[in-house]
């Protein structure tokens, strides 16, 4: 009998294995090859957004302009104040009256009394605008319209802590005033820039407490400079921006994109939205500091009725090459102007070393100058240049 041997029946066994193998190869090489750049598919939840705009240099400069004002923003809010007048809550209360029907025993009337008297006051407040602390003394600049015939003057800081605000000084030649306020706590000290340096189209982010939201953040360009006889002030030199600018606006600042302030906001034009106007820093931080040395403002004085220089009056003159300087058309008696010698029909094309271009940048020149000052003046007269020297007296209030 024969008996079965492994070795000796191979055959059924390798038959096997390579049909195996053969049926293995023909699902594999029917499968598709696997793409190089198929994307793995990430886990459920995670963030699978696409931006094809991210490897563009455009948009970084975007995303940098956007960090910008993010970063601007949070320097200088904490510096921007919420202004408002408060009004006390009085209840009306008695003293003990024997002949009321409610009458109480003289102890129990005197306990009602003190405790209504003693009780922790209470105040109804209404926003009046912006202000921005200027250092960490408590000195808060706002506008003079703002608290203009106001008392009981309450300073919100944007901690919500509530301050009731001394008034320093005012200046409505300027639209302009100084607050103070009391706290334990350090103040934020605000970075300041110059206006000087502003170019039409940088551009610049306003502050304020707009209809009492505090701390909003508007952003525009520089759309004007040198702004003057817009009715707004005696003394106008406005930087003009599109950046909104609303009612409860006036009293913060304008930030440039260094986030340093350039400007004070003042006013939105009536004459429709976009136009919005701001002091520049230099002129605000200048009476700020005179009402905080003074408690007031002293303007040089020269005691001149003057007019702009135009062609037809350089010419009226036999001056036709003149193309600055502004002319004299009255001289106030015992003013500074007539003690100098400056006459009636002189067209002043220097002072104080500086060429006069024009009769706004002249006003601004003499009132700016310290009163008791000597300063050369260069006029036209007749013709022939002269050089004078007056010196400068207080503008009457």
């Amino acid at each position: 009998m024969t008996r079965f041997n492994p070795k000796n029946n191979r055959f059924p066994y390798l038959a096997a294995l390579f049909f195996g193998v053969a049926i293995a190869g023909t699902l594999f090489l029917d499968r598709p090859a696997p793409s190089p750049h198929k994307e793995t598919v990430p886990p459920i939840g995670e963030n699978t957004a696409f931006n094809p705009l991210s490897d563009h240099p455009e948009y970084q400069l975007v995303l940098g302009l956007q960090e910008a004002f993010v970063r601007n923003a949070k320097i200088n809010r904490p510096s921007v104040v919420n202004i408002s007048s408060a009004k006390e809550l009085v209840e009306k209360s008695s003293w003990y009256d024997p002949h009321s029907p409610d009458s109480q025993s003289w102890f129990l009337s005197l306990k009602k009394w003190l405790s209504r008297n003693l009780r922790e006051k209470k105040y109804i407040s209404k926003t009046l605008g912006s202000g921005l602390i200027i250092n960490s003394q408590g000195y808060i600049i706002t506008n003079y319209h703002v608290i203009e015939n106001s008392e009981n003057l309450l300073v919100r800081l944007p901690d919500n802590r509530d301050h009731f605000a001394k008034v320093i000084g005012v200046d409505p030649k300027t639209d302009l005033a100084v607050l103070k306020i009391f706290s334990l706590r350090t103040l934020p000290q605000p970075e300041f820039g110059s206006s000087r340096d502003v170019k039409v189209g940088q551009w610049v982010m306003a502050i304020g407490n707009p209809y009492g939201l505090q701390g909003t953040v508007t952003v525009g360009v520089i759309s004007g400079i040198g702004r003057t006889d817009l009715g707004i002030a005696a003394y106008e030199n406005f930087l003009q921006t599109d950046a909104s600018i609303n009612p409860g606006n006036s009293g913060g600042p304008l930030v440039n994109l260094e986030g340093k302030i350039i400007g004070l906001n003042t006013t939105v034009a009536a004459i429709g939205s976009g136009v919005g106007f701001a002091i520049p820093i230099e002129m605000a931080l200048q009476v700020a500091e005179e009402l905080i040395e003074n408690g007031n403002v002293e303007r040089g004085w020269l005691g001149v009725g003057i007019q702009e220089m135009t062609p037809d009056l350089a010419s009226a003159f036999d001056l036709p090459a003149l193309t600055n300087g502004v002319l004299v058309n009255s001289v106030a008696d015992n003013a500074p102007a007539d003690s100098g010698g400056v006459f009636r029909g002189d067209v002043i094309i220097r002072y104080n070393g500086e060429k006069v271009r024009d009769l706004r940048l002249f006003r601004h020149m003499v009132a700016d100058t310290q009163v008791g000052q000597v300063v050369p003046i260069k006029v036209l007269r007749e013709g022939r240049e002269k050089n004078l020297r007056v010196k400068i007296g207080k503008l009457p209030s």
